[in-house]
């Protein structure tokens, strides 16, 4: 016999309450427009995408409530109607808000809606379905949190290679503060300042997202900003807003691997770091030469090392900085500081060499370490002014006259 198919009370309860979608979907915006202020803010075509979103939840929730069992992909399928740029309009928190104000719409509406018998079972299966809608929007977000993570430190790396290779200008300057670097001190301070730090990088099992992350964390603890990236078997930070770099790197020295720790001088800003991270590196290369060095250490304390193992810049340095200034005048105190290193670190050697009183060499080996900032009796100092007098001799044979 052809009569009609006698629906279930559960299947017609979902016809009625498929009837109400747009009433519902209509209350749910009304709702939002009232209770959230930066709901309204936000821009119309914005307030269109949640509109649809909001829609297609409430469409999803019918199809669901006539069957979970056929339907169960629907909570996360509802947003599939929304752009990806979506995450990036409201925030995880406003997703909640939202869901929160849409669910409580629809228990004091569904009464006016639906028939009592009906408002019990819909507003369990609400309950139930609000909370697979909360998983998938979190999952949403979770998803878009690790494509920004990866493109963040995907333009990060971009930021530090060009940084270590001298091509900063002004496009990696827009890029650095895409990433929120300012260059300032976090700890309210206006100083711009950056130095360039290098060391060997963790154990690949470490994870260096990771580190990177640890790094950044550790650095505006400690009140500076950084930039952080992996090259190889190093790790390289940018340190900004810190006239003090070596203080801040002895908080960040546990996220580093094994072996020296090298912290280039301080630039004025971004766009001049190539010339620490380029004393960096040569240290880093230079670092074994001096095992004793401490860890961290300043570039510039390795200039003997790094003017021994080819670095040009280490050389012209020694030569101007340190040999340059005791050739002004007669010469005396780079004479005397020369018979000084030459009598084995003697004053009473170097005074009979001179003949002059042992008095006149102490105060001529004072004045070397006020001009040079390297003080004759000090071992390793010493060390340097060899290396400084060697390279001077060499690079400038004529005292007096000006270094290339």
């Amino acid at each position: 016999m052809g009569g009609k198919r006698r629906i279930s009370a559960h299947e017609a309860r979902a016809l009625r309450l498929q009837g109400a979608t747009g009433a519902l979907a209509t209350a749910a915006i009304a709702a939002m427009d009232e209770k959230l202020p930066w709901f309204s803010k936000l821009s119309a075509q914005d307030r269109s995408w949640i509109g649809l979103v909001a829609q297609s939840g409430i469409t999803a929730f019918v199809d669901w409530f006539r069957d979970p069992e056929a339907h169960s992909s629907m909570p996360t399928r509802m947003f599939g109607s929304a752009p990806r740029e979506f995450t990036r309009v409201i925030s995880l928190h406003q997703t909640v808000d939202l869901l929160r104000t849409t669910i409580e719409m629809i228990e004091q509406t569904i009464g006016d809606l639906l028939p009592a018998d009906d408002v019990p079972a819909v507003r369990e299966s609400m309950q139930r379905y609000a909370r697979e809608v909360a998983f998938a929007a979190a999952t949403i977000y979770a998803q878009a949190a690790e494509m920004r993570g990866a493109w963040d430190a995907r333009l990060e790396a971009l930021v530090v290679d060009s940084v270590i290779r001298g091509e900063a200008d002004e496009s990696v300057r827009s890029r650095a503060s895409a990433l929120g670097w300012t260059g300032t001190s976090t700890t309210g301070g206006t100083s711009s300042e950056v130095a360039v730090v290098v060391g060997r990088a963790l154990e690949a099992e470490s994870g260096s997202a990771n580190v990177a992350d640890a790094v950044r964390h550790a650095a505006r603890e400690a009140g500076a900003d950084a930039l952080c990236a992996m090259q190889g078997d190093r790790l390289v930070v940018v340190l900004g807003g810190t006239s003090k770099p070596v203080e801040i790197v002895q908080k960040l020295a546990g996220w580093f691997g094994p072996g020296p720790i090298v912290v280039g001088p301080v630039v004025k800003d971004l766009m001049s770091a190539v010339t620490s991270a380029r004393a960096a590196v040569a240290g880093l290369r230079a670092a074994p030469a001096w095992p004793g060095a401490p860890r961290p250490v300043q570039a510039d304390e390795l200039l003997p090392e790094r003017s021994l193992s080819g670095d040009g810049h280490a050389r012209r340095q020694l030569a101007s900085d340190v040999y340059g200034p005791l050739t002004m005048g007669d010469g005396v105190l780079l004479d005397t500081v020369s018979t000084y290193l030459d009598s084995g670190g003697s004053i009473e050697a170097t005074a009979r060499a001179m003949f002059i009183h042992a008095n006149t060499v102490r105060y001529r080996l004072k004045r070397v370490g006020e001009l040079t900032g390297y003080s004759p009796s000090n071992p390793r100092d010493a060390f340097t002014l060899r290396v400084a007098l060697t390279l001077g001799r060499l690079l400038n044979p004529e005292p007096g006259s000006s270094f290339l």
